[in-house]
Protein backbone atom coordinates (compact mmCIF):
# COMPACT_ATOMS: atom_id res chain seq x y z
CA UNK A 1 0.00 0.00 0.00
CA UNK A 2 2.69 2.34 0.99
CA UNK A 3 4.54 1.38 -2.41
CA UNK A 4 1.53 2.32 -4.16
CA UNK A 5 0.68 5.65 -2.46
CA UNK A 6 4.29 6.82 -3.35
CA UNK A 7 4.07 6.36 -6.69
CA UNK A 8 1.03 7.92 -7.06
CA UNK A 9 2.41 10.93 -5.14
CA UNK A 10 5.88 10.78 -6.90
CA UNK A 11 3.64 10.96 -10.27
CA UNK A 12 1.68 14.45 -9.35
CA UNK A 13 4.95 15.72 -8.13
CA UNK A 14 6.32 14.90 -11.71
CA UNK A 15 3.41 16.27 -13.36
CA UNK A 16 3.35 19.42 -11.29
CA UNK A 17 7.52 20.16 -12.54
CA UNK A 18 6.34 19.65 -15.75
CA UNK A 19 3.72 21.96 -15.45
CA UNK A 20 5.65 24.49 -13.55
CA UNK A 21 8.52 24.28 -16.80
CA UNK A 22 6.44 24.13 -19.56
CA UNK A 23 4.67 27.18 -17.61
CA UNK A 24 8.09 29.69 -17.17
CA UNK A 25 8.58 28.55 -21.10
CA UNK A 26 5.21 29.55 -22.38
CA UNK A 27 5.18 32.78 -20.38
CA UNK A 28 8.13 34.10 -21.59
CA UNK A 29 7.15 33.25 -25.11
CA UNK A 30 3.41 34.74 -24.26
CA UNK A 31 5.10 38.03 -23.50
CA UNK A 32 6.99 37.83 -26.44
CA UNK A 33 3.49 37.54 -28.60
CA UNK A 34 1.96 40.06 -26.36
CA UNK A 35 1.36 42.12 -29.19
CA UNK A 36 -0.74 39.31 -30.92
CA UNK A 37 -2.72 37.80 -27.75
CA UNK A 38 -6.71 38.93 -27.82
CA UNK A 39 -9.34 38.86 -25.31
CA UNK A 40 -9.27 38.59 -21.76
CA UNK A 41 -5.69 37.31 -21.91
CA UNK A 42 -4.13 40.26 -23.11
CA UNK A 43 -3.66 42.04 -20.04
CA UNK A 44 -2.07 39.66 -17.97
CA UNK A 45 0.98 39.20 -20.11
CA UNK A 46 0.86 42.89 -21.70
CA UNK A 47 1.80 44.23 -17.96
CA UNK A 48 4.12 41.70 -17.71
CA UNK A 49 5.97 42.80 -21.35
CA UNK A 50 6.60 46.19 -19.65
CA UNK A 51 10.14 47.10 -18.82
CA UNK A 52 10.95 46.77 -15.21
CA UNK A 53 10.00 49.56 -12.71
CA UNK A 54 8.67 51.53 -15.35
CA UNK A 55 4.98 51.90 -14.36
CA UNK A 56 3.97 54.68 -11.61
CA UNK A 57 0.12 54.33 -11.49
CA UNK A 58 -1.74 50.82 -12.32
CA UNK A 59 -4.90 50.87 -12.72
CA UNK A 60 -7.64 47.88 -12.32
CA UNK A 61 -11.15 47.31 -13.18
CA UNK A 62 -13.85 46.08 -15.45
CA UNK A 63 -14.67 47.82 -19.06
CA UNK A 64 -14.98 51.19 -17.44
CA UNK A 65 -11.71 51.31 -16.44
CA UNK A 66 -9.75 51.15 -20.07
CA UNK A 67 -12.83 53.07 -21.60
CA UNK A 68 -12.02 56.12 -19.01
CA UNK A 69 -8.14 56.38 -18.64
CA UNK A 70 -5.90 57.25 -21.45
CA UNK A 71 -2.51 56.26 -20.40
CA UNK A 72 -1.19 58.51 -23.37
CA UNK A 73 -2.71 61.10 -22.24
CA UNK A 74 -1.61 61.08 -18.72
CA UNK A 75 2.23 60.83 -19.89
CA UNK A 76 1.60 63.67 -22.61
CA UNK A 77 0.19 66.15 -19.94
CA UNK A 78 2.37 64.94 -16.96
CA UNK A 79 5.06 62.36 -17.86
CA UNK A 80 2.78 59.84 -15.64
CA UNK A 81 3.65 56.29 -16.74
CA UNK A 82 0.33 54.19 -15.99
CA UNK A 83 -0.97 51.07 -17.20
CA UNK A 84 -4.86 49.75 -17.35
CA UNK A 85 -5.09 46.14 -16.80
CA UNK A 86 -8.82 46.04 -17.49
CA UNK A 87 -10.73 43.64 -18.79
CA UNK A 88 -14.60 43.23 -19.92
CA UNK A 89 -16.54 42.06 -17.16
CA UNK A 90 -13.56 41.54 -14.92
CA UNK A 91 -14.35 39.77 -11.43
CA UNK A 92 -13.19 40.38 -8.03
CA UNK A 93 -10.70 37.49 -8.15
CA UNK A 94 -9.23 38.36 -11.47
CA UNK A 95 -8.85 42.02 -10.18
CA UNK A 96 -6.34 40.37 -7.11
CA UNK A 97 -4.01 38.29 -9.75
CA UNK A 98 -3.97 40.56 -12.35
CA UNK A 99 -2.19 43.15 -9.60
CA UNK A 100 0.05 40.21 -8.37
CA UNK A 101 0.82 39.69 -11.66
CA UNK A 102 1.48 43.63 -12.41
CA UNK A 103 3.76 43.60 -9.28
CA UNK A 104 6.19 40.84 -9.92
CA UNK A 105 7.63 43.56 -12.20
CA UNK A 106 6.45 46.48 -11.24
CA UNK A 107 6.72 49.00 -8.30
CA UNK A 108 3.79 51.76 -8.44
CA UNK A 109 3.28 54.50 -6.40
CA UNK A 110 -0.46 54.20 -6.88
CA UNK A 111 -3.12 51.06 -7.82
CA UNK A 112 -6.40 53.05 -8.99
CA UNK A 113 -9.22 50.46 -9.08
CA UNK A 114 -11.97 51.35 -11.11
CA UNK A 115 -15.16 50.76 -8.86
CA UNK A 116 -17.80 48.92 -11.13
CA UNK A 117 -16.56 45.34 -10.09
CA UNK A 118 -17.19 45.42 -6.76
CA UNK A 119 -20.79 44.89 -7.63
CA UNK A 120 -20.76 41.92 -9.77
CA UNK A 121 -22.09 38.64 -8.27
CA UNK A 122 -22.27 35.73 -10.95
CA UNK A 123 -23.39 33.68 -8.25
CA UNK A 124 -21.83 30.88 -5.70
CA UNK A 125 -20.75 28.34 -8.63
CA UNK A 126 -19.18 30.33 -11.06
CA UNK A 127 -17.88 32.40 -8.29
CA UNK A 128 -15.84 28.99 -6.47
CA UNK A 129 -14.97 28.30 -10.31
CA UNK A 130 -12.88 31.89 -10.97
CA UNK A 131 -11.53 31.04 -6.96
CA UNK A 132 -10.01 28.00 -7.83
CA UNK A 133 -9.18 28.79 -11.32
CA UNK A 134 -7.58 32.25 -10.72
CA UNK A 135 -5.08 30.96 -8.65
CA UNK A 136 -4.02 28.31 -11.31
CA UNK A 137 -3.83 30.07 -13.93
CA UNK A 138 -1.14 32.13 -11.85
CA UNK A 139 0.92 29.68 -10.80
CA UNK A 140 0.76 27.51 -13.86
CA UNK A 141 0.39 30.26 -17.10
CA UNK A 142 0.40 27.08 -19.34
CA UNK A 143 -3.47 27.11 -18.12
CA UNK A 144 -4.06 30.52 -19.47
CA UNK A 145 -1.96 30.52 -22.41
CA UNK A 146 -2.84 27.14 -23.71
CA UNK A 147 -3.98 28.12 -27.14
CA UNK A 148 -0.69 30.31 -27.72
CA UNK A 149 0.23 28.14 -30.81
CA UNK A 150 -2.44 29.00 -32.48
CA UNK A 151 -1.99 33.27 -32.20
CA UNK A 152 1.30 32.96 -32.93
CA UNK A 153 0.49 30.97 -36.02
CA UNK A 154 -2.25 33.20 -36.67
CA UNK A 155 -0.37 36.20 -36.81
CA UNK A 156 -3.22 38.62 -36.42
CA UNK A 157 -2.95 41.39 -34.26
CA UNK A 158 -6.26 42.96 -32.71
CA UNK A 159 -8.69 44.76 -34.50
CA UNK A 160 -8.11 48.05 -32.65
CA UNK A 161 -4.71 49.81 -31.28
CA UNK A 162 -4.47 49.19 -27.50
CA UNK A 163 -2.29 52.65 -25.70
CA UNK A 164 -0.83 50.99 -22.63
CA UNK A 165 -4.48 49.39 -22.23
CA UNK A 166 -6.43 52.23 -23.93
CA UNK A 167 -8.34 51.45 -27.19
CA UNK A 168 -9.66 54.62 -29.33
CA UNK A 169 -12.97 54.74 -29.35
CA UNK A 170 -14.64 57.92 -31.00
CA UNK A 171 -18.27 56.73 -31.68
CA UNK A 172 -21.24 58.56 -30.05
CA UNK A 173 -24.12 57.44 -29.21
CA UNK A 174 -25.60 59.95 -26.44
CA UNK A 175 -27.36 59.07 -22.99
CA UNK A 176 -30.41 61.11 -22.68
CA UNK A 177 -32.51 59.83 -19.34
CA UNK A 178 -31.17 62.48 -17.26
CA UNK A 179 -30.24 62.87 -13.12
CA UNK A 180 -28.83 59.53 -12.48
CA UNK A 181 -27.29 60.12 -9.08
CA UNK A 182 -30.27 61.19 -7.20
CA UNK A 183 -29.36 61.59 -3.44
CA UNK A 184 -30.52 58.69 -1.42
CA UNK A 185 -29.96 57.08 2.22
CA UNK A 186 -29.97 53.77 0.98
CA UNK A 187 -27.05 51.75 0.39
CA UNK A 188 -26.57 48.80 -2.05
CA UNK A 189 -25.09 45.42 -0.74
CA UNK A 190 -21.27 44.55 -2.10
CA UNK A 191 -21.01 40.68 -2.09
CA UNK A 192 -19.29 38.62 0.13
CA UNK A 193 -16.82 37.36 -2.02
CA UNK A 194 -15.98 40.91 -3.23
CA UNK A 195 -15.30 42.19 0.61
CA UNK A 196 -12.95 38.72 0.93
CA UNK A 197 -10.56 39.97 -2.06
CA UNK A 198 -10.50 43.24 -1.11
CA UNK A 199 -9.31 42.66 1.95
CA UNK A 200 -6.27 40.85 -0.36
CA UNK A 201 -5.82 43.32 -2.63
CA UNK A 202 -5.22 45.80 0.13
CA UNK A 203 -2.87 43.99 1.77
CA UNK A 204 -1.36 43.49 -1.04
CA UNK A 205 -0.68 47.36 -1.81
CA UNK A 206 0.09 47.87 1.81
CA UNK A 207 3.42 45.30 0.99
CA UNK A 208 4.27 46.93 -1.92
CA UNK A 209 4.08 50.33 -1.27
CA UNK A 210 1.39 51.54 -3.36
CA UNK A 211 -1.49 53.74 -2.26
CA UNK A 212 -4.97 52.33 -3.44
CA UNK A 213 -7.04 54.53 -4.99
CA UNK A 214 -10.90 53.84 -5.64
CA UNK A 215 -12.77 55.42 -8.57
CA UNK A 216 -15.78 55.25 -10.11
CA UNK A 217 -16.15 56.44 -13.42
CA UNK A 218 -18.93 58.05 -14.61
CA UNK A 219 -21.77 55.77 -16.05
CA UNK A 220 -25.38 56.27 -16.00
CA UNK A 221 -25.75 52.64 -16.45
CA UNK A 222 -23.46 51.36 -13.62
CA UNK A 223 -23.79 53.84 -10.95
CA UNK A 224 -26.50 55.52 -8.62
CA UNK A 225 -26.21 56.91 -5.21
CA UNK A 226 -26.63 53.48 -3.56
CA UNK A 227 -23.54 52.51 -5.04
CA UNK A 228 -21.99 55.50 -3.97
CA UNK A 229 -23.06 55.09 -0.11
CA UNK A 230 -22.18 51.51 -0.43
CA UNK A 231 -18.30 52.49 -1.78
CA UNK A 232 -17.98 55.36 0.50
CA UNK A 233 -18.54 53.53 3.90
CA UNK A 234 -16.41 50.98 2.64
CA UNK A 235 -13.83 53.69 1.78
CA UNK A 236 -14.37 55.26 5.12
CA UNK A 237 -14.34 51.79 7.11
CA UNK A 238 -10.99 51.00 5.49
CA UNK A 239 -9.60 54.32 5.19
CA UNK A 240 -8.91 54.10 1.41
CA UNK A 241 -9.40 57.44 -0.52
CA UNK A 242 -12.28 56.86 -3.16
CA UNK A 243 -13.04 59.22 -5.54
CA UNK A 244 -17.11 59.19 -7.02
CA UNK A 245 -16.66 61.11 -10.63
CA UNK A 246 -20.42 60.45 -11.13
CA UNK A 247 -20.62 63.57 -8.65
CA UNK A 248 -18.34 65.48 -10.21
CA UNK A 249 -20.07 65.46 -13.80
CA UNK A 250 -20.07 69.31 -14.37
CA UNK A 251 -16.80 69.88 -12.69
CA UNK A 252 -15.41 67.34 -15.46
CA UNK A 253 -17.54 68.92 -17.96
CA UNK A 254 -18.92 65.61 -19.28
CA UNK A 255 -21.66 66.07 -22.16
CA UNK A 256 -23.73 62.94 -22.33
CA UNK A 257 -24.89 64.22 -26.03
CA UNK A 258 -21.28 63.75 -26.92
CA UNK A 259 -19.09 62.11 -24.27
CA UNK A 260 -21.05 58.40 -24.42
CA UNK A 261 -19.83 55.61 -26.54
CA UNK A 262 -23.12 53.38 -25.63
CA UNK A 263 -26.05 55.00 -24.42
CA UNK A 264 -24.33 55.80 -20.73
CA UNK A 265 -22.54 52.27 -20.37
CA UNK A 266 -19.42 53.57 -21.20
CA UNK A 267 -17.48 56.94 -22.42
CA UNK A 268 -16.03 57.44 -25.74
CA UNK A 269 -12.71 58.71 -26.66
CA UNK A 270 -13.79 62.58 -25.68
CA UNK A 271 -15.50 61.49 -22.40
CA UNK A 272 -12.12 59.72 -21.38
CA UNK A 273 -9.93 63.33 -22.36
CA UNK A 274 -12.11 64.51 -19.88
CA UNK A 275 -11.92 62.11 -16.83
CA UNK A 276 -8.13 61.64 -17.97
CA UNK A 277 -6.98 65.06 -17.85
CA UNK A 278 -8.61 65.67 -14.36
CA UNK A 279 -7.47 62.52 -12.96
CA UNK A 280 -4.21 63.43 -14.08
CA UNK A 281 -4.15 66.71 -11.69
CA UNK A 282 -5.56 65.46 -9.02
CA UNK A 283 -2.92 62.47 -9.07
CA UNK A 284 0.18 64.43 -9.23
CA UNK A 285 -0.87 67.08 -6.71
CA UNK A 286 -2.29 64.48 -4.25
CA UNK A 287 0.85 61.86 -4.51
CA UNK A 288 3.48 63.67 -6.57
CA UNK A 289 3.55 61.36 -9.39
CA UNK A 290 7.19 61.87 -10.77
CA UNK A 291 7.48 63.42 -14.71
CA UNK A 292 9.65 60.70 -16.84
CA UNK A 293 9.62 62.94 -20.34
CA UNK A 294 13.42 63.96 -20.38
CA UNK A 295 14.14 60.53 -19.23
CA UNK A 296 16.30 59.25 -22.65
CA UNK A 297 15.13 55.41 -20.95
CA UNK A 298 11.62 56.24 -21.67
CA UNK A 299 11.82 57.75 -25.31
CA UNK A 300 9.28 54.60 -26.49
CA UNK A 301 6.93 56.38 -24.70
CA UNK A 302 7.17 59.54 -26.48
CA UNK A 303 7.02 57.72 -29.96
CA UNK A 304 3.84 55.69 -28.81
CA UNK A 305 2.23 59.22 -27.78
CA UNK A 306 3.17 60.27 -31.35
CA UNK A 307 1.46 57.72 -33.23
CA UNK A 308 -1.91 58.34 -30.30
CA UNK A 309 -2.00 61.83 -31.41
CA UNK A 310 -2.00 60.67 -35.25
CA UNK A 311 -4.37 58.34 -34.64
CA UNK A 312 -6.72 60.64 -32.03
CA UNK A 313 -6.35 63.11 -35.25
CA UNK A 314 -7.84 60.77 -38.11
CA UNK A 315 -10.96 59.53 -35.85
CA UNK A 316 -11.40 63.36 -35.20
CA UNK A 317 -11.76 64.39 -38.73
Amino acid sequence: MRKKWKRIILFFVILAMLLAGCSVWLQAEAVKLSEFIPGRSRPFVAIAAERKESIDLVVLGDSESYTSVSPMQLWKEHGMTAYVCGQPGQKIQETYYMLKTALRTQSPKVVLMETNLMFRDPGPVKNLQTTLAEPARYHFPLLRFHNLWKMAFDGKKPGESVYKGFAIRSNVNPFDSGDYMKETKEVQEMPKAVSFYMEEIQELCRRNGAELVLMSAPSPKNYSYKKHNAIENYAKEKEITYVDLNLQIRELGIDWKEDSYDKGDHLNLYGAQKVTAWLGGYLKEKYEMPDHRNDPSYEDWNQMEEKYEKEIQKVSL
